[in-house]
């Protein structure tokens, strides 16, 4: 038994090819980042959003900036402070004197890709005014509801919480994010290369986004995510995605479990990554292959495991590796 919508293998190989295309792009800002570009590509491709997270200066907002530009379409940036208000990310209503009528001020979140740079700066009110806009891609003001323009996606940046100044974000929203992705210090080779790049006859600090070319439109976007979400998916698979989840319920060593969304986040992530390979059918390795992306920021580990220096990743590996896969 199948999950199955029938689709020419040339749509699949277009689509294929515009993800890989688009990889490379961002490659070329983004140095040394290769399992982060492809979860930002496979959120992308799901039509889902993205939490980075990562210390000052590895490259969060690079990454946006240049997947910004390679797909093209409205893009707005919001730098979340702690006096920032939820009207400066939705908008609001004011009045005109000339028309002595109220009008809509629409927020920079009224945009194809939106940055929230340094979200979990901001307290937790004003993070909250992504919610809805984030799950129904539509955002009231004055009890008015005003869609938003598709493709639309939210990529926010953090900071690691233990630094000062930041504030947690709500579960509720954590659970809105697709995937959460880590940007880590790049490799040695990797660091002389971008400090090369940069330092390059350039003047400051900047890296060049110029090299980076628009290699989809927003249309293309939405072709690509309807290609995925067409993609064969055997009942097996989604069992699967079914059972790693359940197991978070009760794996030692995990306090709080992920919820029924992870399941769903799973196979809509598992597709984007089989698209991002060229292929036209999700496989038990594209489930494994988001696992972690997709579960780190849905569940908490215990405080005895904590204490004792354990990573969130670190139990996943060990699930994702004791959970059966089928044979397909």
């Amino acid at each position: 038994m199948t999950t199955r919508q029938l689709q020419h293998p040339e749509r699949i190989q277009a689509a294929a090819g515009r993800l890989q295309a688009l990889e490379q792009q961002i490659g070329r800002a983004v140095l040394g980042q290769p399992q982060v570009i492809r979860d930002s590509v496979v959120a992308l491709t799901a039509a889902g959003h993205v939490l980075l997270e990562g210390l000052p200066g590895v490259g969060k907002t690079l990454l946006v900036r240049a997947l910004a530009r390679a797909v093209g379409g409205d893009y707005a940036r919001i730098q979340f402070t702690p006096d920032l208000m939820p009207s400066d990310v939705t908008g609001h209503a004011m009045f005109d004197m000339r028309s002595e009528q109220f009008r809509i001020r629409r927020g920079p979140v009224f945009c194809n890709l939106l940055l929230g740079d340094e979200i979990n700066r901001a307290p937790a009110k004003t993070q909250a005014a992504l919610l809805e806009a984030m799950q129904e891609q539509q955002v009231t003001i004055e009890g008015k509801p005003l869609a938003l323009s598709l493709p639309f996606l939210v990529l926010a940046t953090q900071n690691p919480i233990e630094q000062e100044g930041t504030y947690p974000l709500p579960q509720a929203q954590l659970d809105r994010f697709l995937i959460k992705a880590f940007i880590d210090y790049p490799s040695a080779d990797d660091e002389v290369a971008m400090v090369r790049q940069v330092t390059d006859g350039a003047v400051g600090d900047q890296l060049d986004l110029s090299r980076v070319e628009q290699v989809m439109s927003p249309e293309d976007v939405l072709e690509v995510q309807s290609v995925a979400a067409g993609l064969t998916v055997d009942h097996g698979i989604l069992d699967y995605a079914v059972r790693m989840v359940r197991a978070t319920r009760e794996w030692q060593g995990i306090d709080t479990g992920a919820g029924p969304r992870a399941s769903i986040a799973l196979v809509r992530a598992a597709r984007g990554n089989a698209l991002a390979r060229g292929n036209g059918f999700v496989t038990p390795d594209d489930v494994k292959a988001v696992g972690h992306a997709v579960l780190r920021h849905r569940i908490k580990l215990t405080a005895d495991l904590e204490i004792e220096g354990y990573r969130t990743d670190d139990v996943l590996t060990e699930l994702l590796a004791n959970v059966a896969a089928p044979r397909v």
